[in-house]
Formats: C-alpha cells, sequence, structure tokens
C-alpha cells in the first residue's frame, strides 16, 4: 500500500451519546461504536496518530452503555497495534489528562492504561489541576490535526470551534445519537450549504468538499463498512496542514532569483515531500476566498500551521506578517540569504541563514536541522495562567 496522507497526523475522535432512548436508540449507539471501532483499525493501517483524552467513563441509566468514547479508542488502538507501520512518526497517542485521571480510568482498563502510559508509544499532556472540560478541550486541540465529531453537545461545539480557528479540519458525524440540533449533528447541518461546507474542511487541489459533505450523510441502509471506507476516504482527500511563506514576491528585485531557489530547492521539498505541508504562497495565482488581497493574506495567515518567514530582500510587507504570525503564537521558522542586509540580527531568534552555494542535499539538511531544532520553540511570550 503506498504510504497514506494520514501518515503520522492525530485524528482526534470526540463525542458522546445522548442519554434519552428516543434520541440516541440503543441499536444506533451500538452502531456508533462498531463504526468507531472499524475507523481506528483502519486509521492505525494508514499510520495515523491519535489524541485521546483520560477520563472516567459515566454510563447511560437507560441501557447502561458508555456516555463517552474514549475507551472503546483506546481499547481499539490498543487492539489494532500490530497493524501500524513501522515508518509511522510518533508519538502514536497524545494522552490527555488532568490531575485526578489515576482515581477515574475504569477498573477493567487499567491493565491497558498502564501498559501504554509507560510504553514510548504515548505522550502523555497534564491539563494540571484544571478539572474543567476546557482547559483538557484546549490541549487536545493543540496536538490534533482532524476532529472527528460524533454526537455530543456543547462540548463538541467548542472543540469545533478551536479547531476552526487553528485552521484544522472538522469532519461532522451525521449518526442519530445526539438530538438533530446539537453537537456534531448541529455542524453537519450547519454546512450542508456549498458556501459553508469549506468552512468545516478543505479538499486538496481545491477539491469539491461539497461533494464530500454529502457522502457522509449516512443513510440508514448503508452497512457500516461502507460508512467507514466513506470517512477513510474523506480523510485521505483532505487538504494537508498549511505553511505560510512569507517571502519577497517582486521579480524585479536583486534578491527574488535567490529566494525563489531556496524555496524550490529546500524549503519547498523538505515542507512538503518529507513533513508533509502545503507549502502556501499567496502571489495573486491562486483562488482567492475574500474580495482584499490583504484580507486574503491574513485570514490565510491566521489558520495556517506553520509559517516561514524569509526576509531577504528587508520587504515592509514581510515584517508586518512575521510580527502578526509572532504575536499569535504560530509556529514560525525565520531565514534569509547567509550575507543578506537586514534590519536585525535573527540569530537572536534561532534564525536560519540559507547559502546559495553547495549542494541540494547539504542545504536540505541544514534546513532540517534548524527546523528539528526549533520546532517546539515555546512562543515569545507565554501564555500563563493567573492561577495553574
Amino acid at each position: 500500500m503506498a504510504r497514506s496522507p494520514l501518515h503520522g497526523r492525530r485524528i482526534h475522535i470526540s463525542g458522546s451519546v445522548a442519554n434519552d432512548l428516543k434520541i440516541a436508540p440503543t441499536s444506533e449507539v451500538e452502531a456508533a461504536r462498531v463504526l468507531i471501532t472499524q475507523l481506528i483499525k483502519e486509521l492505525v493501517k494508514r499510520g495515523a496518530n491519535f489524541v485521546i483524552p483520560v477520563d472516567a467513563e459515566p454510563k447511560r441509566s437507560v441501557d447502561g452503555l458508555p456516555v463517552c468514547f474514549d475507551w472503546l479508542i483506546w481499547k481499539a488502538v490498543k487492539d489494532n497495534l500490530a497493524h501500524r507501520p513501522s515508518t509511522a512518526p510518533g508519538p502514536f497517542i497524545v494522552a490527555v489528562q488532568h490531575h485526578k485521571t489515576e482515581d477515574q480510568v475504569p477498573d477493567e482498563y487499567l491493565d491497558l492504561w498502564d501498559e501504554l502510559r509507560t510504553s514510548q508509544l504515548i505522550k502523555i499532556e497534564s491539563a494540571a489541576h484544571w478539572n474543567m472540560n476546557s482547559k483538557r478541550m484546549e490541549a487536545q486541540a493543540r496536538f490534533g490535526d482532524v476532529l472527528i465529531a460524533v454526537g455530543g453537545d456543547e462540548g463538541v461545539l467548542y472543540l469545533a470551534n478551536l479547531y476552526h480557528d487553528a485552521g484544522k479540519p472538522i469532519v461532522p458525524l451525521n449518526l442519530p445519537i445526539c438530538a438533530e440540533t446539537r453537537g456534531a449533528r448541529q455542524l453537519y447541518a450547519s454546512c450542508l450549504a456549498s458556501a459553508q461546507t469549506r468552512r468545516l474542511f478543505q479538499i486538496a487541489d481545491d477539491g469539491d468538499a461539497h461533494h464530500w459533505i454529502n457522502r457522509i450523510c449516512f443513510p440508514r441502509r448503508q452497512s457500516i463498512p461502507d460508512r467507514v471506507s466513506a470517512v477513510i476516504d474523506l480523510l485521505e482527500s483532505l487538504d494537508r496542514p498549511k505553511v505560510f511563506a512569507v517571502r519577497l514576491l517582486n521579480p524585479e528585485h536583486e534578491d527574488y532569483a535567490d529566494v525563489q531557489d531556496f524555496f524550490d530547492v529546500v524549503a519547498k521539498p523538505v515542507l512538503e515531500d518529507e513533513l508533509g505541508y502545503r507549502l502556501l504562497v499567496i502571489d495573486g495565482r491562486q483562488t482567492y476566498e475574500h474580495a482584499r488581497i490583504d484580507q486574503e493574506i491574513f485570514a490565510r495567515l491566521h489558520r495556517s500551521s506553520l509559517v516561514i518567514a524569509d526576509i531577504t530582500g528587508a520587504r515592509p510587507n514581510c515584517f508586518l506578517e512575521l510580527g502578526y504570525a509572532l504575536g499569535r503564537g504560530l509556529p514560525t521558522m525565520i531565514t534569509a540569504r547567509e550575507g543578506a542586509t537586514l534590519p536585525f540580527d535573527i540569530t537572536t531568534f534561532a534564525g536560519h541563514h540559507w547559502k546559495t552555494n553547495g549542494s541540494a542535499d547539504d542545504r536540505r539538511r541544514a534546513f532540517r536541522e534548524h527546523w528539528n531544532a526549533i520546532r517546539n520553540r515555546p512562543t515569545l511570550v507565554p501564555v500563563e495562567p493567573l492561577i495553574s
């Protein structure tokens, strides 16, 4: 099997079931659990990673089925570990917990949790002493790449807003396990209009998102394997996380040829072919979503996963966009041609001075080493709560 576009992407499945048989019949809840189990198997086989909360497992009073899917997901990823490609990057799971986690893990999952939490497969992220869903959801959304919403209520909508603000795709499954006006079903209905679907997710190569939202409508007659196949097809068709390029774009500028060569030979091959991003350059040749070029630039910049800001040529607009990226706290790489005249020393921010000579492999290696050195760099001004 060729490497899936899901290879290394963190999938976050979140939602819950209404405690009302008229809204969420037992048969539909059981079918949803089977769908999630089969979906996890297919995702693991494709090298996907996961974000999963660690918490209690409340049960429905009407039939004793779990309200949430978290421990079902934990069991499914554990059961399918043998299917995970050896080349898949880690961590396999980001586990989001809080200070009461150890007291709330269900007894039947203690052995599973103890085995996984001590392995190299898991990265544990703690929400410290915040025993509130919003704080844990903020951590989940920070690490997740794609949100799959299943049922749910206000919490799912809060998560969806977090993902949307970060420019990450949201896939709501229209399963009858919550009220039509709540959670994932509300998200699904709100974006049925073709003009709205792209707010949920975008398809690679400017594909038709509205086509895909209709494919995951899931009529009752559709089998679970067919539903799983449709979801996988959609996930594999999603546009990749975006790297916004802040760079010199004027072909008449004396530094343009060097900058273009750097992006063609070094930055783009590493960012796209190796790291799985899509390099985004707003140069007037792409489809516009906004009427004004400045609005287009900052809207795309605002919701990018990463920013590469090359300040060779010292253009004022580049510094404006760089400042916005740093202020928003986006992961940002600052680069410039070695020897370029600059208004400040980028080495104080651990910037990368790229060369115009040397082999392509050597230049890419230097770029890759810089990325590995700064990829987990904290924001310039850490956001620290008054009380943690």
